[in-house]
């Protein structure tokens, strides 16, 4: 596998001289998961994303692989069965990644639904899920879901319910498919973005790109091009001059981080807001919890988007209502990320109204567009793409059929979750003899499954949560393409999120790693840390 920054110059070179089958543009969760079907079937693949991978909506959702339940409200019911059923299957590629999660959903005496309806309900998710009989609903009484969780508005609690849900770091996932697209032998290049396509007798035959670290502009020659750029898929329509019909209606989803002691869940929550009926959910992770999310039609700037001071009051005014003991305010949120949804625009609906399913366009010129979809459907919204492209260019050609759903993630190569928690077990007792947290066990198998030990293999002398980090950047160097400080601190370990206190121990000693590994100069440092600056001021910087 080739996905090293310090490879970039090799990658490119390939780029340039290689005709691929098919050329992918967009480094999110559904470029990725193109990238690893088209290659494990056999077709030569190559991808390319303008920012760093995940860089807009695949790092910035709820971090939930889920199965759906809200959109038994809309009836989607063939949306729930199928991401039901992909949520096991992912949990089964990636058990360190895609990791269970059971959710209290608590009913109230005003609003929202009753008793027996949500009972209904759950049972029904139950059954197009596919969830495993250990895993299915359990309906609570009004004592039983305060004792689940005691902060709950006790006045207004008349019962509740455990479901299942899986969470993950969407990130982190994306991360491991692009690497395990690379171990099947496509090409993957982060900072590289299309200038305009190729053409050759009306037909999209490649493109030409910018390598956006060098500035050196070249050609990717290939038979088939699919855009795969989430919010920013209409604008490369536009490019080919294909942009008719339907559009993309983007939507904003804003969540908020505070530390754990502020908002002190005992497990996962999803609740209803008092003021409009929507569901959002309260989520313990690490040392903090985070709440979200929000759903607001979004016409700004793709390339900035962020929480504004409605946003967060809109959410501290949930939080507040349903957890009167908190009391949390503006001065405790410790973070937040604002992220896009590239939904299909249906005229006469809302932002919270407009369907997930996901629709593939296909252009004159043979430009296969796809947009829409969930994070759970990655798999199936791949192999619909591919057998849709197949059918039509590479029909005479023997390939093999989708086996994404067999093919372990990179890193990924446990059984099962217990076997998980067992090599947590182990990590915990390589980290005692360095006096590094009980928790960072957690953390390190989170992010890197089986990874951890290479990481851990190359820890330093000295300061141990320094060297660790350091350990992480050196890591994600070589096998990750982080070119920069923010793919490392917001992509790669997620720091700027769930953990800003030891960002800011540690960004000093990382920013010096970058120098020495990178040959950075002093302006550089100086450049990089002005951009983490204001990374770590904007999450809090509500206009």
């Amino acid at each position: 596998m080739a996905l090293s920054y310090l490879q970039r110059h090799s990658i490119v070179e390939k780029l340039k001289t290689n005709h691929y089958d098919l050329l992918i543009v967009g480094g999110g969760i559904t470029g990725a998961g193109i990238a690893l079907d088209a290659s494990a079937r056999g077709l030569k693949t190559a991808l390319v994303e303008k920012s760093d991978f995940t860089f807009g909506t695949s790092s910035r959702s709820t971090k939930l692989i889920h199965g759906g339940l809200r959109y038994l409200k809309q009836l989607e019911f063939g949306l729930v069965k199928e991401v039901g059923s992909e949520r096991a299957v992912v949990h089964q590629l990636a058990p360190h990644l895609v990791v269970p999660e059971k959710m209290l959903l608590p009913l109230h005496e005003k609003r929202g639904f009753g008793s027996l309806l949500t009972s209904f309900g759950l049972k029904l998710y139950d059954f197009l899920a596919g969830v495993k009989p250990e895993d299915q609903r359990k309906m609570l009484t009004r004592n039983q879901t305060l004792h689940q969780e005691p902060l709950l508005r006790k006045d207004d609690v008349k019962g509740g319910a455990i479901y299942a849900e899986y969470r993950t770091d969407d990130a982190r996932l994306t991360i491991e498919i692009i690497k395990s697209a690379a171990q099947h032998g496509a090409e993957v290049l982060n900072y590289c973005k299309v200038l305009r396509f190729l053409y050759q007798e009306g037909r999209v035959v490649g493109a030409t790109v910018r390598e956006e670290i060098s500035g050196e502009e070249f050609e990717i020659k290939s038979r088939s091009v699919v855009n795969a750029a989430g919010p920013w898929v209409d604008e490369l329509r536009q490019l080919d001059g294909s942009k008719q019909g339907k559009h993309l209606h983007l939507t904003k989803g804003v969540h908020l981080v505070v530390a754990k002691e502020k908002l002190p869940v005992k497990q996962a929550i999803y609740f209803d807001v008092e003021e409009d009926g929507r569901m959002i959910f309260a989520i313990p992770r690490g040392r903090t919890t985070y709440i979200g999310t929000t759903d607001t039609n979004y016409n700004g700037n793709k390339e900035e988007v962020h929480a504004t001071s409605e946003d967060v009051a809109y959410l501290l005014r949930a939080i507040n209502q349903t957890f009167p003991g908190v009391n949390i305010t503006n001065a405790d949120i410790e973070s937040s990320w604002a992220g896009l949804r590239p939904l299909i625009n249906e005229e006469g609906k809302s932002a919270s109204e407009l369907s997930r399913k996901d629709e593939i366009f296909e252009a004159p010129s043979g430009l296969l567009s796809i947009a829409g979809g969930k994070l759970t459907g990655y798999r199936k919204m791949a192999e619909r793409v591919l057998d849709q492209l197949i059918s039509r260019t590479f029909s005479n050609r023997k390939l093999s059929d989708c086996a994404t759903h067999k093919i372990t993630l990179y890193g990924s190569d446990f059984k099962n979750y217990n076997e998980v928690k067992r090599f947590i077990a182990s990590i915990t007792d390589r980290l005692k003899s360095r006096q590094l947290p009980e928790g960072y066990a957690n953390y390190l198998v989170g992010n890197y499954g089986k990874q951890t030990e290479l990481i851990l293999d190359d820890l330093q002398a000295g300061d141990a949560d320094v060297e660790l980090a350091k350990a992480e950047m050196r890591f994600t160097l070589q096998h990750e393409m982080v070119c920069n400080s923010l793919d490392f601190f917001v992509r790669r370990t997620g720091m700027l999120y769930f953990d800003k206190p030891r960002m800011r121990s540690v960004l000093e000693a990382v920013l010096l790693e970058f120098k020495v590994k990178m040959n950075w100069g002093d302006e550089q440092v100086t450049t990089e840390r002005s951009i983490v600056d204001k990374a770590l001021a904007g999450v809090i910087d509500f206009q």
